[in-house]
């Protein structure tokens, strides 16, 4: 995912949680920096869990506070996500047509 929609995607969530000015400002001023257009994210939850490293959000409980409220969210939804594939790869998948011709050879031989 392209860095710059990235922290346009955290910018939305905290806005959405009523982060503080101060919050919204710190991932706005990171966006801005060169480079960041370029560049790409593994993922939303590394890119909270940096800025939460910075030291304005060390030195600021309230942003740090916003943004791990934040990554909690991310991460549930990540867990969440991850259990919902667990459950759809864990159900049967149908057998393929070769194994029911091979099954319907084998029933056709005569028995010993």
């Amino acid at each position: 995912m392209n860095l710059a929609d990235a922290f346009q995607r955290i910018r939305d969530r905290l806005d959405e949680n009523g982060a503080r000015p101060e919050t919204l400002k710190l991932v706005d001023t990171i966006a801005r920096q060169p480079g960041v257009a370029n560049a790409q994210a593994r993922s939303l939850n590394e890119l909270v869990r940096r800025l939460m490293r910075t030291p304005v959000a060390h030195d600021n409980v309230q942003i740090y506070d916003d943004l791990a409220v934040l990554d909690e969210q991310l991460s549930r939804a990540s867990s969440e996500a991850a259990a919902q594939r667990a459950a759809e790869d864990s159900k049967p998948l149908p057998k393929s047509k070769k194994y029911y011709k091979t099954l319907k050879a084998r029933d056709k031989k005569p028995g010993l």
